[in-house]
């Protein structure tokens, strides 16, 4: 899940090819502003950094999971 302000705000995907990880992100009943995209690519840039990986972050539909 992505919390925002302590509320449910999305939820996120990782998929990893090779030595880089995509950060999928889908916000829930809002729009993502700019600081809210820079929170989340540092937030993808955490990820990578725990999977050794180049990190990209994609603000969109999440496809997978029991969710989708």
């Amino acid at each position: 899940m992505v919390l925002v302000d302590g509320r449910v705000a999305g939820v996120w995907h990782q998929r990893r090819q090779g030595r880089r990880t995509t950060v999928t992100v889908e916000l829930v009943g809002r729009r993502p502003t700019a600081r809210l995209e820079r929170e989340l690519g540092e937030q993808a840039e955490r990820v990578g950094e725990v999977l050794e990986a180049k990190a990209e972050l994609a603000v969109g539909e999440v496809t997978v999971g029991p969710h989708a």
